[in-house]
């Protein structure tokens, strides 16, 4: 796999039961890329997400993120190795502010730990009263700072989904992977949205992304997989797949569904 790709996934296999839910699919995403992963309904789009994730093992494959294997087999090392990801269902803690919620994001790479919290040890004071600065230099970076004091729970739609985007910003990832930022989005929020994701990769960050607005995907990413009954049909540069006779017949002609 070459030096130069973020992520570099191959021969992916899931079979659940007696449904081979993905067939051999791979991808490679380079840095700075936004890079989309798109297929008609019950394509493999969240099976294959959630393969690369940690949320689901695979019966096979080959995973690399910045020239280093890692094993997707548990949520937690996947976010150490460099990958945070955000859900198409919100799961934010309601109950807590806005800015405990992008400081919960950013103690996985705390170096004190319970011990030292529990403690009051005055490096974990002093890390404590960092992890705040962070979190609220990213409410600012996503445009929520105001609502900072605020339980999630009270916040608008769009404005949960960019707290989200917040926190999995604070684990300071490799590769930020979004699982439909865009669903549930008016229009107005799904042009802020695509301000905010355009910012993130001109600052540097790869993002992985799924979403069903194509308009949204075809403007912002720079390349793309189709999947499709849980194979791959297309890749490429978007006015390249958009042209596909494969894809245009997966969305089409009822494929997937």
């Amino acid at each position: 796999m070459s030096e130069k790709h973020l992520l570099s996934v191959k021969g992916v296999n899931k079979r659940f039961g007696g449904l081979q839910a993905l067939t051999d699919v791979g991808l490679q995403i380079e840095p700075g890329q936004i890079y989309g992963l798109i297929g008609p309904n019950g394509a493999g789009k969240t099976t294959f997400f959630n393969v690369i994730t940690g949320l689901y093992t695979p019966d096979s494959g080959e995973f690399v993120l910045g020239g280093a294997a890692y094993k997707p087999t548990a949520v937690h090392e996947v976010a150490k190795a460099g990958i945070a990801r955000t859900f198409q269902n919100i799961r934010l803690f309601g109950q807590m502010t806005a800015l405990e919620n992008v400081m919960v994001g950013r103690h996985v790479r705390t170096k004190m730990g319970v011990w030292g919290a529990i403690t009051h040890h005055p490096g974990a004071r002093r890390e404590e009263t960092a992890i705040k600065d962070r979190a609220m230099e990213l409410l600012e970076y996503v445009g929520v700072s105001k609502y900072a004091s605020y339980t999630a729970a009270n916040l608008s739609y769009g404005h949960q989904r960019r707290l989200e985007i917040a926190r999995a910003l604070a684990t300071d990832p490799k590769l930020l992977a979004l699982d439909e930022p865009a669903a549930g989005m008016n229009a107005t929020e799904k042009v802020e949205l695509r301000g905010l994701l355009d910012k993130i990769r001109n600052d540097g960050r790869t993002i992985l992304l799924i979403e069903h607005d194509v308009k949204l995907v075809m403007g912002l990413c720079n390349r793309m997989t189709v999947l499709d009954y849980g194979k791959v049909i297309a890749e490429g540069l978007p006015q390249d797949v958009q042209k596909n006779p494969a894809v245009i017949e997966a969305y089409l002609g009822g494929g997937g569904h």
